[in-house]
């Protein structure tokens, strides 16, 4: 109990310590902190004295630097204003100037109009003076010369017009030597050398043909009871069976090549069958047509193959084939076409340009000709058309529209195949026509000769080749004869229809004739 007591009052005695010291410990701390705030209040005090007076600084710089400029802006804009006030200053004198130099320019023009009115009246009456004294010397010299003065005109326009003429033909002659010097050598060259490499057969075809029998008693089959087996003949063919006194042969007659083939193949078959009735007939001639159609692709094939030519549209190739039975003044057509794109071609090599390209517009030149009566236009419109459709290139589609100069050639492929056609047909013996046109046509030809001044005789020679003009040699001389010769050609050219081309050949002949004794 004893230890009990002593040991609370020591804890009662550690209390009042410990409160002593707290409340000490305290009082200093205030103090403490008392005398912190009262000095940082004096620091703030001077902080703030010292930011109002570096304000202030600041504000009266600013407003320093303010006044500088807007007096610094102010001498710049006076400076820029007196500088424009001088240049309108200059100005306005270089306008006062320049008006006053157009018063005088306008005073000195006036000036000289008058002056140049006044000098053309005189040249008005210097001018009548002198036509008056034109026509006294006129009338001086039409007395003198004995002729009036339209026909001294003439007379003078006549010399100037023969000695014009004489010029053009001195330069025409000139210019013709100086080309056929390089040209003629060369061209014969290429052109010889094209014919003599390419020598292709002619075949020239009729609008009839004719079937052999066995006997005589075969027309009375192919005839039939009543006509019928040669109506439905006729009929399913479109060609025309003449039966005549000839022994052991029909004719055909028909103006279409494929159908009259197609009959003659129909005939054969059905006298080597020896059946002919109009069922067999029927089916014969439907044989027959197939056969020929597949003839016409197989020509229009070996054609391709013949010249080299491949890539060209089947139906292309089909309407080729039908050429074999076409005829051009008794030209085979096929065969012409083959040989131009042959010429073509060699002519190309020789040239150095494209030769492909020429030998396929070679080949189709003339593949409108393939078309039946039944389509409209020329032969070269029908082409070009078919060459479209098919998607020819643009030089072979202008070779077949210019081969016939229906428009000017453009290309170098256009002229050779213009130039390799006309080598073709004027072939000897590629083309015929009737006895009578081909008369008509040297009658023409030498016609046409005969008309010119200064002509005496004209003979058509050469098959119509060439046309052979003697002149009177006191009415034309050697310059005339140029000029003659030129215009003649171009009136056979525009008058007459020839395959081919003329040559125009004048001869001037002069004799001196005397008598020794």
């Amino acid at each position: 109990m004893v230890e009990w007591i002593v040991t609370a009052g020591v804890a009662v005695v550690g209390i009042a310590s410990s409160a002593v010291c707290f409340k000490a410990g305290y009082k200093r701390r205030q103090t403490k902190a008392e005398a912190e705030i009262g000095s940082a209040e004096a620091e703030a005090k001077r902080i703030r004295e010292e930011g109002a007076k570096a304000a202030e600084t600041q504000r009266k710089e600013a407003l320093l630097s303010a006044k500088e400029e807007i007096l610094k802006q102010r001498n710049e804009a006076e400076k820029e204003l007196k500088e424009r006030r001088s240049e309108i200053s200059r100005m306005e004198r270089r306008l006062t100037q320049k008006e006053e130099n157009l018063d005088k320019k306008t005073e000195n023009l006036e000036k000289k109009n008058e002056q140049l009115d006044k000098k053309l009246k005189e040249n008005e009456e210097l001018r009548g003076q002198i036509e008056e004294l034109r026509a006294k010397e006129m009338v001086i010299l039409e007395e003198i010369s004995g002729i009036s003065a339209e026909e001294a005109k003439e007379e003078l326009l006549s010399r100037v017009e023969s000695a014009i003429k004489h010029e053009l033909a001195q330069r025409m002659s000139d210019l013709e030597a100086q080309f056929k010097e390089e040209a003629d050598t060369k061209a014969k060259n290429i052109i010889s050398l094209a014919i003599q490499r390419c020598a292709a057969d002619h075949v020239a075809e009729s609008t009839v043909s004719v079937v052999s029998l066995p006997n005589e008693d075969m027309k009375g089959r192919i005839i039939g009871r009543e006509g019928r087996n040669i109506q439905m003949l006729e009929k399913l063919t479109g060609v025309e069976l003449i039966i005549d006194d000839t022994p052991e042969a029909i004719t055909l007659s028909g103006f279409d090549p494929v159908r009259r083939e197609i009959a003659r193949q129909t005939l054969e078959k059905l006298i080597s069958d020896g059946r002919i009735h109009p069922t067999r007939i029927e089916e014969t001639v439907e044989k027959a047509t197939k056969e020929v159609e597949a003839g016409i692709k197989q020509a229009g094939e070996r054609a391709t193959f013949d010249v080299g030519i491949h890539g060209i549209h089947p139906e292309l190739v089909r309407m080729l084939g039908r050429l074999k039975y076409r005829t051009s003044y008794g030209q085979n057509v096929l065969k012409h076409s083959i040989e131009v794109s042959l010429i073509a071609g060699m002519i190309a090599d020789e040239l150095g340009i494209d030769s492909a390209t020429a030998k396929r517009a070679g080949l189709l030149h003339d593949i409108g000709k393939a078309q039946t009566h039944e389509m409209e236009g020329t032969h070269t419109e029908l082409g070009v058309n078919l060459a479209k459709k098919y998607k020819e290139s643009r030089e072979v589609i202008h070779a077949i529209e210019a081969h016939h100069g229906d428009v000017e050639p453009q290309t170098m492929t256009a002229v050779i195949v213009q130039a390799a056609d006309a080598i073709s047909a004027a072939r000897p013996g590629a083309r015929r026509e009737d006895l009578e046109n081909y008369i008509k046509r040297l009658e023409k030809i030498e016609e046409i000769a005969k008309s010119f001044q200064g002509v005496d005789k004209a003979f058509a020679v050469q098959a119509g080749r060439e046309i052979r003009v003697m002149v009177k040699p006191e009415e034309v001389n050697d310059d005339g004869m140029k000029l003659i010769a030129r215009e003649m050609a171009a009136k056979i050219q525009e008058e007459v229809k020839y395959p081919g081309q003329i040559k125009i050949n004048l001869i001037r002949e002069s004799r001196a004739v005397d008598y020794a004794k």
